[in-house]
């Protein structure tokens, strides 16, 4: 009986592992589909029209996808181990925790300079941007046009700078881990355009409330 027992447990815990290792693979396989598929949408914006050099830019993007979450599932896991590791010493805990952070830091923006070198090896600068755009929802070029439609006045400088922040958010987004997280670093930046914006004497509520009043006449005229 014990060792009929025993067999079945050896089996049990021998089907338990190769169901592990399958479920992994699903996943893996899935996750891969998931942002060749996403690659593969961002390029077809770009107009190539090289079959192999589509394929290329592709298997770019979407290895870029690929590092990114290596990245970030590293770094939840040395989070996990600090913590369990530092759960009775705060000050040793975010410390490490710190320290860590930096770490992350330093290898995305390394993964990130490396990425852009990539892609300007295949890419003009114009169709680069095009993907720096499609890895952000394009949230730049909205969010440039709309601050240009509800502030009829903005002068050329006061363009540029909307450019530049509204540019560095998006280097920052291009790496961010969720669709939640590449908003967020364009929500900071706004905010930081928008006390600019205010700085330099504009009423924003009032200007949206004008803004909103062309747009409800434009869509009544058409």
């Amino acid at each position: 009986m014990k060792l009929s027992l025993l067999a079945f447990m050896l089996t049990f815990s021998s089907m338990t592992a190769i169901f592990a290792q399958t479920n992994a693979a699903a996943d893996k396989e899935t996750y891969t589909k998931m942002i060749t598929d996403r690659a593969a949408k961002i390029v077809t914006n770009l107009g190539l029209t090289d079959a192999r050099k589509t394929e290329k830019v592709t298997v770019i993007v979407r290895d870029q996808y690929s590092n990114l979450n290596d990245i970030y599932a590293a770094r939840d896991a040395s989070v996990k181990e600090i913590k369990e590791k530092n759960k009775d010493n705060k000050i040793e805990r975010d410390s490490a925790l710190a320290k860590n952070s930096r770490t992350i830091d330093a290898s995305l923006a390394k993964l990130h300079k490396k990425y852009i070198s990539k892609l300007s090896a295949q890419l003009t600068n114009e169709q680069v941007e095009l993907v720096k755009n499609g890895m952000t929802y394009n949230v730049l070029p909205i969010t440039y046009k709309a601050y240009q439609e509800e502030i009829l006045t903005l002068t050329e400088d006061q363009k540029k700078q909307i450019m530049i922040w509204l540019t560095e958010a998006r280097e920052h987004a291009m790496d961010a881990e969720s669709s939640d997280k590449k908003h967020a670093w364009f929500g900071k930046y706004k905010g930081r355009i928008n006390n600019y914006l205010s700085a330099a004497g504009y009423d924003l509520k009032k200007e949206g409330i004008e803004w909103e009043k062309r747009r409800k006449a434009r869509a009544e005229a058409n």
